[in-house]
């Protein structure tokens, strides 16, 4: 899809959809994972599971291996969260955690429909717990983002990395 390809991840409700729709209006290509890659299976294998547990929500590696692969694109971006990110995230240039304070997810998941993933108050309440309490498969060469800041300077701050250093003119 890109011949440099990035992942944007965080927690649920840290904006990693938001932020996917900011790039696409801006002009880049966005893959929104877990809308076009993801799936229940086992984080291990790939085996499609019946479990709707948050452990099991994972992305295609194949597909993402061969979107990847087709450089159609200067750069793509990943957006959303998987569990099988270790299987893949070798395959990227880098990787973005987009990250929020506990009372920022919890004011987020208030806010959330009940029809989206953590949208009930149960769920919403125990995924957050699970989620912000540990820092679990955070590649060491990921760029934290505060994504607490306004969507305007959270993707201009993801662009820049991607950029590289700007040059003044002259």
């Amino acid at each position: 899809m890109g011949v440099k390809n990035y992942l944007i991840e965080g927690v649920s409700c840290s904006g990693k959809t938001t932020v996917g729709e900011e790039l696409e209006r801006r002009g880049h290509h966005v893959v929104h994972g877990d809308r076009e890659l993801a799936y229940w299976g086992d984080p291990e294998t790939g085996e499609p599971l019946a479990s709707k547990a948050f452990e099991h929500w994972i992305w295609d590696v194949d597909r993402i291996r061969a979107l990847v692969a087709d450089a159609a694109h200067e750069v793509s971006f990943f957006c959303g969260g998987s569990r099988n990110q270790a299987r893949f995230v070798d395959l990227l240039d880098g990787v973005f955690v987009l990250e929020i304070d506990r009372a920022t997810l919890d004011r987020r998941l208030a806010l959330r429909p009940h029809t989206e993933w953590s949208g009930s108050p149960s769920e919403g309440a125990s995924n957050a717990r699970i989620q912000h309490a540990k820092e679990e498969a955070i590649p060491g060469k990921a760029i934290r983002i505060d994504a607490t800041a306004p969507i305007d300077r959270v993707v201009d701050e993801i662009l820049a990395h991607v950029d590289g250093p700007r040059r003044s003119p002259g």
